[in-house]
């Protein structure tokens, strides 16, 4: 028995191989081409991209390592707790109820991911359609406490000086905008502040969604 699976096996090995070289080659145009390209019928295609080695070291230089970029750059909601302090510092009001800064600050923990300790649940770090929808009512409900509070807030005093929003034109302040949202006024910040109002059915409105508009801009992605 051993003799003859001894015998057997270079002969089924050899009808094998000549069964395998009787067997036509592909078409060349089925081929897989390109770097690392597949056919329509095998797989699916992997464009080929060329890195400039100098473009990736300059853009390096100027960005940082990914793992720096991936920090500062990323772009993570506001924490709830911070929220309250930004509006607090402002001189909004928290305690309010209803439809007020205040009110709706405290009613919208939820939808601005705040922590739910009773369930074990940790704040979320995600700005969700329902949570920015709900920061910007907040900012929009605030808008008139800040504008009033504003010159009375120490942390927006230059000089022990009080700073207004607002001229007595109506226009936006450069310091008004760097107290709203803590930077350096630019000449595009005056410029958005003001266009807002004047574009606006009614001044008051208008200084009202010009703030809204800022701080919204300030403490978000969008």
């Amino acid at each position: 028995m051993t003799t003859k699976l001894t015998t057997l096996i270079p002969i089924l090995g050899l009808a094998l191989l000549g069964a395998c070289a009787e067997e036509e080659a592909p078409p060349a145009e089925d081929l897989p081409t390109g770097n690392a390209t597949g056919g329509e019928g095998n797989t699916f295609d992997h464009p080929e991209t060329q890195i400039d080695v100098w473009e990736l070291l300059d853009r390096l230089s100027e960005e940082g390592p990914p793992r720096y970029t991936s920090r500062v750059h990323s772009c993570a909601k506001i924490r709830y707790g911070t929220i309250g302090r930004i509006l607090a510092s402002r001189g909004v009001n928290l305690g309010g109820a209803g439809v007020t800064a205040g009110g709706l600050y405290a009613t919208g923990d939820q939808a601005l991911g705040a922590p739910n300790y009773g369930a074990r649940a940790r704040e979320s770090v995600d700005l969700t359609t329902a949570g920015a929808s709900r920061l910007f009512d907040i900012f929009v409900a605030a808008a008139p406490e800040i504008i009033t509070q504003m010159p009375l807030r120490t942390e927006c005093m230059i000089g022990g000086i009080g700073t207004e929003m607002f001229d007595t034109s109506g226009a936006c302040t450069a310091d008004g905008i760097s107290c709203l949202t803590g930077v350096p006024a630019t000449a595009s910040h005056i410029e958005l502040c003001n266009l807002t109002v004047q574009r606006a059915s009614d001044p008051e409105l208008g200084k009202n969604m010009a703030v809204a508009v800022i701080a919204a801009a300030a403490h978000t992605c969008e």
